[in-house]
C-alpha cells in the first residue's frame, strides 16, 4: 500500500464496479477450476488502455506461467451475439503470455459490464499496477470522458487519483505526437514531456532532450533558455509577498491550473488562470456557473 493510500482507493474502485466478490481476487481464485475456457475464445478489448506490451516482461511472464500456471484469473464478459467468444476486461498481459507459455485454456471469471464499466475496470486495473505509460494513461482518461460524460472530478474519485494529477496528465495529450511517441517508448518520461508544454517547438526541444539524455530540470532549463527574451519593463508591484505565493499555489493545486494572483494594495488586483486546452476553459466555466448557480 502506498503511503498516500491510493492503494485503498483504487481497490474501493474496482469492488464497487464488479461486486463484493472482486474486492480481492484471492477471492476470485476460489473458483478458477470451475470456469476455465480455451485461449482462443478469449479477444482483446479494442479500447483497452494499453496500448504496448514489453516483449522482455511478456516472456518473464511466461516463464512463470509455465512453472505455476496462471494464478490470478483473466476477467472477461461475453460479446454479445457470439455465445462462443469473449472479450477480455482485465488480464491482457496474461492472455498474451498464456499463448507464448502454450495453454490451451485459461482460468477466468466472467461478469456482465457495459462499455463503460469496462473501461473504467481496465483502466483501473492497469493505473493500480503503476506501470501504464503516462500517454496510454491520459488516453483512457480521454476516452472515460469522451465516450461516457465522466468529468475529471468523477475520473479522480473511480481511479483513486487527485484531480490536478488528471489534469496534469491529460495535457500531455496537447503535446505533437512524435513528443507522445517518445513517452509511449520510454525514451521520455512523463515529467520531460510535462515540461515541454509551453515550449514554442515540443519537438525540436524533444529530440534534443532525448540525444542528450537529459534530466528533468535540465529539460526545465532548456525550455526557459529557448523563448525569446522580451524586453522587461519595470516591475509595477514589488516582489510578492509569502502569503499571496502559498495562496497561489493553494488554488493551483485546489483546480490544477496555474493561478497568479496580482495584487496592487488599496487599488485591487487581478487574478489569472492559465489553461492549455479548450476542454480546461470548457472546465472553468462549468465550475464557475455551478458557483454562481448555486448563491
Amino acid at each position: 500500500m502506498t503511503e498516500d493510500g491510493r492503494g485503498n482507493r483504487l481497490g474501493r474502485g474496482l469492488s464497487a464496479l464488479l461486486g463484493d466478490d472482486s474486492e480481492d481476487y484471492a477471492a476470485l481464485d476460489r473458483v478458477r477450476s470451475s470456469k476455465e475456457l480455451p485461449i482462443e475464445f478469449l479477444k482483446p478489448n479494442p479500447n483497452q488502455p494499453r496500448r504496448t506490451f514489453n516483449e522482455d516482461e511478456l516472456e518473464e511472464l511466461a516463464a512463470s506461467i509455465r512453472e505455476k500456471g496462471i494464478l490470478q484469473p483473466i476477467l472477461v464478459r461475453r460479446v454479445e451475439g457470439d455465445r462462443g467468444e469473449y472479450q477480455i476486461v482485465a488480464g491482457e498481459r496474461r492472455w498474451r503470455a498464456a499463448q507464448k507459455a502454450r495453454l490451451h485454456n485459461v482460468p477466468v471469471v466472467i461478469k456482465d459490464l457495459s462499455d463503460g464499466e469496462v473501461l473504467e475496470i481496465a483502466l483501473i486495473e492497469n493505473v493500480q499496477r503503476a506501470d501504464l505509460n503516462a500517454i496510454d494513461e491520459a488516453t483512457g482518461y480521454r476516452a472515460l470522458m469522451d465516450e461516457f460524460g465522466h468529468t475529471q472530478e468523477e475520473l479522480a474519485r473511480i481511479i483513486g487519483k487527485s484531480r490536478s494529477h488528471i489534469a496534469n496528465v491529460l495535457r500531455l495529450l496537447t503535446l505533437p505526437q512524435d513528443v507522445q511517441q517518445y513517452v509511449t517508448d520510454g525514451k521520455m518520461s512523463a515529467g520531460h514531456a510535462r515540461a515541454l508544454i509551453n515550449a514554442d517547438d515540443p519537438s525540436a526541444l524533444a529530440r534534443k532532450v532525448v540525444a542528450k539524455g537529459l534530466s528533468v530540470r535540465e529539460t526545465e532549463q532548456l525550455v526557459k533558455s529557448d523563448r525569446p527574451k522580451a524586453p522587461r519593463a519595470a516591475p509595477v508591484n514589488p516582489e510578492k509577498d509569502p502569503d499571496t505565493l502559498a495562496l497561489e499555489q493553494n488554488l493551483t493545486n485546489s483546480i490544477g491550473l496555474k493561478v497568479e494572483i496580482n495584487h496592487k494594495g488599496e487599488k485591487g488586483g487581478d487574478v489569472r488562470i492559465s489553461y492549455s486546452t479548450l476542454e480546461q476553459l470548457d472546465d472553468i466555466c462549468q465550475r464557475l456557473s455551478q458557483q454562481t448557480s448555486g448563491i
